[in-house]
């Protein structure tokens, strides 16, 4: 099979018809073999109905997966991904604001011209100016703190090389940084598309101002679990080395001053009165803290299981 294409939804019950239609033609007309995933994210109207007649409708092509309760997009990605069999998986959102008119150009990136993402770039875009500028932002500050050099990290219409999403976990939010991801594995030939981005045409965004903050912190997430996710004494080991250093340059201190000042007959006061024996005695007691959480890190990442688990009410 050439492509999966995964749709993950959450009540958009009014455009999956067109959308499953678009992309019926975008393939027949480009003679390619596909299968489309919709996972259904727990929705709340009636988009699963909508599906379950899709599915009728559109034979084997179709496929449905649908969460007991919401989940989120990644989680809704990875099981995607999971049940995916396509050499070249796309991932575009269910709203019409992604073209399928794209979908042969991406496959060509990936299955022609070797990488192993296709990333799309809505460079124009018909959000409002107050998602557009934070977005700008945001993206700007990936792109300087992973080195990957994406305009749009957001767009959800990408194209990944089989082995590619066979080899990643999505967890959490993190369905943003599947390029980093990807490239945290070995996956280095990132490429980037500009697509169109339509107006939405049914229903309203999911996602609101809290999706920055979110964002930045699933940022941090990923920079470190990709960094130290499975080496975590490396990083809180280092942290505990820098602390008891500055714990023992502060004892050190002190004791060569009272040393110093009783050689010489000087008043020396008691070491216990002085502000630095506390910071240091502190950091020596954070710096133990964190060469304990690095131990216990170590312990966790050796016996943790690799999989998540969501709860699937049913399957088409």
């Amino acid at each position: 099979m050439d492509v999966s294409i995964v749709i993950p939804l959450y009540n958009e019950e009014e455009s999956l018809p067109e959308l499953m239609a678009w992309i019926k033609r975008v393939v027949d007309q480009s003679q390619l073999s596909c299968e489309v995933i919709m996972v259904d994210d727990g929705s709340i109207d009636g988009s699963w109905s909508v599906v379950r007649q899709l599915a009728n409708a559109y034979g084997e092509m179709l496929r449905g997966i649908r969460f007991q309760r919401n989940y989120g997009k990644a989680a809704a990605l990875f099981c995607g991904f999971e049940a995916a069999r396509g050499e070249v998986v796309i991932t575009m959102d269910a709203d019409l604001q992604d073209s399928p008119d794209e979908i042969p150009e991406l496959y060509r990136m990936v299955a022609v011209e070797g990488y192993d993402v296709a990333s799309g770039w809505k460079k124009k875009r018909y959000d409002p100016i107050d998602k557009r500028l934070p977005s700008k932002l945001y993206n700007a500050t990936v792109r300087y703190i992973t080195g990957i050099k994406l305009h749009d990290f957001n767009c959800g219409l990408k194209a990944y090389r089989k082995k590619v999403v066979k080899s990643i976990e999505v967890f959490g939010d993190m369905h943003r940084y599947i390029p980093v991801l990807a490239k945290q594995s070995g996956f280095k030939k990132i490429g980037e598309k500009v697509v169109q981005h339509r107006p939405r045409k049914y229903g309203e965004s999911k996602f609101g101002w809290k999706r920055l903050v979110t964002g930045f912190l699933d940022l941090m997430s990923v920079v470190f679990l990709t960094r130290f996710g499975k080496k975590p004494m490396h990083f809180f080991g280092l942290l505990g080395i820098f602390m008891v250093l500055i714990g023992l340059a502060m004892a050190v201190y002190l004791g060569v001053a009272k040393v110093y000042r009783l050689n010489h007959s000087l008043p020396a006061g008691l070491i216990t009165n002085s502000p630095y024996f506390f910071i240091g005695l502190t950091a020596m007691i954070i710096g133990t803290l964190l060469f304990m959480s690095g131990y216990l890190g170590e312990l966790i990442a050796r016996n943790a299981g690799d999989r998540n688990y969501y709860l699937i009410e049913e399957k088409i």
